[in-house]
């Protein structure tokens, strides 16, 4: 486990940079544990043991089937292999799960309406249900053909321009600061009566790679603009940063990995020397302040479900919730008629569009969508395939296995062996997937390693294999070869596989 034994501790300087000295963890206002603090030195021992990587690839290894430990569903594979519970949870929590399920699927309206426990749309918005953009829990994809986008949208974000904007930044108040007309987020549709914000537009230049063997493969590289904008021009230095909604399933669990265990492998400055340089996320709890680890998001830039959840209210279905209750969404002072429109708050009911308990149940509901079980480990070619996914450094990157903390907030998700093939940091991918765009600490270039558990049932639950953050990738090997900067070793040692092990790498991706 690399830089597991160096007590390492993360402090901000004004950049909003990270630097690594000894002895304890803290980062500004917080302290976070160099060791584990959940187990006695017994089970420290076990859980090293069993979460090392392992050497043997001759057969699977024990308990591999079980990606979500007893979180995992056995159910048969099919369009809904994405949205079953976790089977360890009570029969009570089943009714808890369910109606979550409800109000993700639940379908919002405009204000005012006869329905006026789901009204309170937008104005501006982007979907209108998070079913919407989370297709059956799964992944989203780029417009193909159509003029479909619900289930991928623009990040709008300008960098910090003042000292005392960047003093936000390093002090992390701030991840980012909003265009002054569009806000956050482009909203790509509007109540009855209001102008959207405009619409995404992407055009691709088609990049010829060349594999061992003589291979082909032409690469999609996007351009991004915006078409029919609304309300004026953009800020000069706004960014774009294009999002698919990612899959949904195994929540819980990356919640419930101990930050001991994560900021274990984060090595900012390299003093290993393997070229691999992660660094965690540190973000504000949208609650209480407190600075947490990021773990969700394709910049780590939340680090709870539930600050994930409340987010996503606001700016993709613009409903407030307690944790955000501004009723007008991502609406800005500049778009003036978006904030005479009604609001959805019912006095009988709350003072926000979605009152408790909506918020706490999507959020239960988000935590334990189970993790689908491994499908042919035990096949030839597939372990074959694990073994040069091992070998090519992909593993320094996507970490194979964790045992989660024993003090989880659900009994569910504690002391559970899990497979999500992710360290849930923050690593440069090169200037081919960079956005440009600062999220926190994370700069353009930097992504979270996304986890991989579940990524071989992206056909059959969502009828494509779109991959990457704005799905540029029509396969799995394009999606490799996107790979640079800290995984540029990794991915030129897959190009320069014969194609057998190529194609077994893949099957081997494809089983998880």
């Amino acid at each position: 486990m690399r830089a597991s034994n160096s007590l390492l501790f993360l402090l901000p300087v004004l950049s909003g940079a990270l630097l690594l000295t000894p002895l304890i963890a803290t980062g500004g206002d917080a302290t976070f544990p160099v060791a584990r603090t959940d187990l006695n030195p017994k089970d420290q021992r076990r859980v090293e043991a069993v979460a090392r990587p392992t050497t043997d690839f001759s057969r699977p290894e024990q308990f591999e089937l079980m990606s979500g430990g007893a979180a995992t569903t056995k159910a048969i594979v099919n369009g809904d292999a994405f949205s079953h519970f976790s089977p360890n949870i009570t029969f009570e929590e089943e009714q808890t799960f369910k109606l979550g399920n409800a109000l993700f699927t639940k379908l919002w309206v405009s204000a005012p309406s006869s329905t006026q426990a789901s009204d309170g749309l937008g104005p501006l918005f982007n979907a209108r249900a998070c079913q919407s953009c989370h297709l059956k829990d799964g992944r989203g994809h780029p417009p193909e053909g159509a003029a479909d986008a619900t289930s991928m949208f623009l990040r709008l974000a300008r960098p910090a321009r003042t000292d005392n904007e960047r003093e936000a930044v390093s002090d992390y108040r701030k991840l980012n600061f909003p265009d002054a007309v569009y806000g956050e987020q482009l909203q790509d549709l509007a109540v009855p009566g209001l102008k959207s914000e405009g619409r995404m537009q992407i055009s691709y230049e088609e990049i010829p790679e060349t594999l061992a063997g003589g291979e082909v493969v032409r690469l999609r590289k996007p351009s991004y603009s915006i078409g029919d904008l609304g309300y004026g021009p953009l800020e000069g230095d706004v960014t774009l940063s294009p999002r698919i909604a990612p899959p949904m399933i195994g929540m819980g669990l990356i919640q419930a990995i101990h930050e001991a265990d994560i900021l274990a492998k984060a090595d900012p400055d390299d003093k290993d020397g393997d070229g691999i340089s992660g660094k965690p996320a540190l973000v504000r709890d949208h609650r209480s302040g407190e600075l947490k680890l990021g773990r969700f998001g394709f910049k780590a830039q939340n680090a709870s479900i539930r600050d994930q959840s409340s987010s996503a209210f606001a700016g993709d279905l613009g409903i407030s919730t307690p944790d955000n209750p501004f009723d007008h969404g991502d609406c800005t002072k500049a778009e003036a008629e978006c904030l005479t429109m009604p609001t959805g708050v019912q006095e009988r009911l709350g003072p926000v569009e979605a009152p408790d308990p909506v918020l706490p149940l999507v959020t239960f509901y988000s935590e334990n969508l189970a993790v689908p079980a491994r499908r042919d480990m035990g096949d030839k070619t597939v372990l074959k395939g694990k073994e040069v996914f091992y070998e090519a450094g992909c593993v320094a990157c996507h970490t194979p296995k964790f045992v989660t903390s024993r003090n989880a907030g659900n009994k569910a998700h504690a002391f559970q062996l899990i497979w999500p093939y992710s360290d849930f940091l923050l690593h440069d991918m090169g200037e081919g997937l960079a956005d440009g765009q600062q999220v926190g600490v994370a700069d353009g270039r930097e992504w979270r390693t996304q986890p991989l558990w579940g990524i071989g049932l992206t056909q059959t639950v969502n009828a494509h294999t779109f991959f990457l953050h704005d799905g540029r990738a029509r396969n799995l090997t394009e999606a490799i070869l996107w790979h640079g900067g800290e995984a540029q070793k990794a991915r030129d040692a897959f190009a320069a596989l014969n194609r057998q092990d190529r194609e077994a790498l893949i099957k081997f991706l494809e089983s998880l």
